[in-house]
Formats: structure tokens, sequence, C-alpha cells
């Protein structure tokens, strides 16, 4: 597993970033990737831990094998490397630069708080692969005759309709926006993932046998009931996109906007796509020359951050209701379970004012558009301290509190009560199918994803796909060979 000292020897290294002062002027990916010299030291510092945790429930949750494709790249083995990463992760590129990369936290030297370069490693090989032409369709040696529909194309759908194409089936994805990717291309800004990456792995898919119907929105414009007639299995991966309500006064007023609306705006406008969609509405949102509020700390509320500021917003204040966390963690409480402590993502670091232990209370507006967030500070059982209300100058508000569900005007809606669904003690609403047949109430259908575990990271949408497509094949075939 790398090189038996290197750990010892070499210092932890990721890539750098260009200068806020330049990354803010586009869209692009903006870290500088290093050299090949660079990847392989940083995987040889991977070192002989005994027990791999990054790899284990607490870090992976797709189980790459991180030891050993950090020792082929060491040993200068990419097609190996790639080999071994893709028997576990159908799309390394992505996850190598949307995963927030708790593998890291559960790494044996984050104990001194210098973790091997794990994802920074992975995203390596996934780009090399693709230089060296590695990467290729691989289309089933013979067909089982057997027919999937698949509807969503998300990173579950993506994952399951590859693995089940591998396996010989016919494999049919319906996609209701204009392109393939789900919020993977909608939802992330391009600074964060280039969309081209997705459009690499169609083409792939295509070659694979995988074909794409785009504007179909099932349940809608093509009953489900038809697609259960028509097929031998149907895999819904309709994702968790419905808004949490927040529950704040004046959120109707103009300039208040969920943060997904702002952020598929402006993905659809880089893809130089039309801003209209059939899921979020089409009303132009533009934070240049504006003083921006966002509500919420999570990944989603960063990239209104990037993207506000990208857009020449004026300025940019962050709202948490949580407390600032420490600077550092207690590693013998923690360690290796990922940990609450100070993050500062890249969108953050280029100049937002970050609000910790704050309630919104108020959007506040005149003659029907917003000028200012009422908000006050909470004690420690999120309770509004009396006396400590202020205002921040707002002309545009994004509310990125996460997500309760499903859209409920499609599938959910055509299948009714015959579609099993259960709430959490917050409200949130998903399917209901285990993770061992992915099943639902309804015969023939199986689900994956966000939308059966409820809002969760893309390594956890890769690995449910890849496990329903193994249940699907099991189920049509009487036993798989695709692997768990």
């Amino acid at each position: 597993m790398g090189k038996v000292t290197g750990f010892l020897e070499i210092d932890r290294q990721v890539g750098k970033y260009q200068p806020a002062s330049d990354r803010i002027r586009h869209f692009r990916e903006f870290t500088i990737p290093m050299t090949d010299g660079e990847v392989k030291k940083q995987a040889a510092r991977c070192m002989d831990c005994g027990i791999p945790f990054c790899h284990g429930p607490t870090g992976c949750p797709i189980h790459n094998q991180i030891p050993d494709w950090n020792d082929l790249v060491y040993n200068d083995n990419w097609d190996e490397a790639i080999r071994n990463l893709h028997s576990t992760n159908n799309f390394p590129e992505f996850t190598g630069r949307i995963c927030p990369a708790p593998c890291e936290e559960a790494c044996t030297l984050n104990l001194e708080d210098v973790p091997v370069s794990i994802k920074t490693v992975e995203q390596a090989i996934a780009d090399k692969a693709y230089e060296k032409g590695f990467i290729i369709p691989q289309p089933a040696a013979s067909k089982t005759g057997k027919n999937v529909a698949v509807i969503g194309s998300g990173p579950a759908g993506m994952a399951a309709a590859q693995q089940l194409a591998r396996a010989g089936h016919e494999v049919h994805v319906y996609e209701r926006e204009s392109r393939a990717g789900g919020l993977l291309r909608y939802g992330i800004p391009d600074f964060k993932m280039e969309k081209h990456f997705i459009d690499r792995r169609v083409a792939q898919m295509e070659g694979e046998g995988v074909t794409f119907f785009y504007g179909v929105n099932v349940g809608i414009d093509k009953p489900v009931r038809e697609l259960l007639d028509t097929y031998d299995a149907v895999l819904y991966c309709g994702g968790a996109e419905t808004p949490r309500p927040a529950g704040i006064p004046g959120a109707e007023l103009e300039g208040v906007h969920d943060a997904m609306n702002y952020l598929v705006q402006q993905n659809r406008r880089v893809g130089r796509e039309n801003i209209e969609s059939v899921a979020w509405p089409s009303d132009s949102i533009v934070a240049s020359g504006r003083h921006v509020v966002v509500v919420g700390g999570g990944d989603t509320a960063s990239d209104c951050v990037g993207t506000a500021f990208r857009q020449g917003a004026v300025k940019v204040t962050q709202l948490d209701i949580r407390p600032q966390p420490p600077e550092k963690e207690d590693k013998l409480s923690v360690w290796p379970y990922w940990a609450t402590k100070m993050r500062t993502s890249s969108s953050q670091a280029e100049g937002a004012d970050r609000e910790f232990q704050v309630a919104t209370l108020e959007f506040i507006g005149e003659n029907g558009t917003l000028t200012h967030v009422k908000c006050c500070e909470v004690d420690e059982a999120r309770k509004p301290v009396p006396g400590t209300e202020f205002y921040i100058k707002a002309d545009l508000a994004f509310i990125a509190i996460g997500f309760s569900g499903p859209f409920e005007t499609s599938v959910v809606k055509e299948l009714g009560d015959a579609l099993e669904m259960r709430a959490d003690r917050r409200g949130n609403r998903s399917l209901v199918a285990n993770d061992k047949d992915y099943r639902t109430s309804v015969d023939k259908l199986f689900t994956a994803g966000d939308i059966r575990r409820g809002q969760s990271l893309v390594v956890w949408a890769i690995r449910e796909g890849r496990q329903a497509a193994q249940a699907i094949d099991e189920a049509l075939m009487g036993a798989s060979v695709l692997p768990r």
C-alpha cells in the first residue's frame, strides 16, 4: 500500500486553486491539477494501517478499494488502477470532484490531521484513464432478452442503467429534462464539476446499448403504468427535489427564491440551454449588483454563494442557525466518523460574510419587493434570544435548507395509495423499499437513490443504483454476477 515509509517522508498535498479574484470571473473548474509525479507521491503516503477505515462503512459508502489503487498509482500502473476503481464506482470523475471525502476523515493519518489525499488521487486516476483512452464502452457479450426502464438519469439512475446494460438487459432511461445528469447537471455549479464529464459517460453508456429518452416526464407525459406493462422491470430514481418549507414570513416577496430555482437557471445558462424548465420557475434570477442573503449552511447554500459572486453580487451573507463549530474536533471521540468542525468551502472563501447561531425571522419588503432580512441570535436550543434582532440589507434571498422528498406531481401522484411512502420525524417523505431488493409496494417497480433514502451524497446515489441493478438482475434472471 504505497511506499512503506511514505507517510513519514512526504507531506500531504492537494491541488491548488486559482486566486479568488480570478476564479470568480468564470464558471469553469478552477483547481490546478497536480502532475503525475505529485499524485504518485500522495498515493505513496498510504500506510499499511492494518484496518483501512477509509473504505469501511465509516469511510466510503461504495467501498472503494483505496489502499489498492493508491499502491497501483504509486507503481505507475494507471490501467489497473482505473479497473480497480471502476469495480466499485462507475463514475470516479464525479466523486473525485464533488464528494466531501468521508474517506479522508476516516484515514488513519487523519489522527494527525494529515490524511492521504484520497479524493485528489481518485480524480487523477479517472482523468488519466480518459487521457490514455482506457475508458471505452463495454457492451455485454450477449443479451438476456429482458428489458428495464429507468426513470431519472441522476447518478443513481445512470449507475443502475450502466450495470444493467452490462448484464445484457435492454435498458431505456427516461429523463424529464433535456439532458442527462439530474441535479448532478442542473444543481451542481460548473465551477465544481463541468458537465462535459457527464456527456462523456452518456456517450459510453450509449455505446453499451443504453437508450436515453429526454423531455419525458413520466407520470405526466407518459403514464408509469404504461412502462410497467411494457417492461420486465422499472427502476424509479426520481431524486428528492421538493424544497423543505422554511415557514418564514415574507417568503412570497419578489426576490425570495428557493436555492434550486437559482442554481438550475445558472447551470442552464452555462450549458446554453433555455432557462425555462418543466420543474422549476423560469423568471430570470441574477445577482449582479445586488446584496444577497443565503439562508442555510450546507453545500447547496455554498453553491449559491459561489454563483452569486460569479454573477457580480455586491455582498453575500450566509446565515446558519447552528453554532459556529470548533476549529478542531476531538479525534478520540469522533474518528473515524465525519466530524463537526469549522469548514470553509472555496465559495465561502471568496468573500462571504458568515453568521452563525442566527435565525431568519422574516423577509421585509416594500411594494412587494424584498429589501431586508430580519434576523436574531438563538440559544443552544435554537430559540430566539430577546433583544438581539437585527436587519440585513437584501435584494435577493435564497432559501437553502434542504429537501423534503420527491416531487409528488408525477409518478407518486399517478400511483397514489398503491405506492407506499413514509415520513420521518422532520416530515421528509420517501418511497418505502429496503436496501436488499429495492422493491416498492407496486409490482415490478423498484426504487433507489435519494427518492428512497432521502437527500444524500452522490456516492450514496451511485451505491444505491449499483445495488438496485444487482437486485433487478437477480429478480429477472434468478441469479446475478453484478456486484453489490
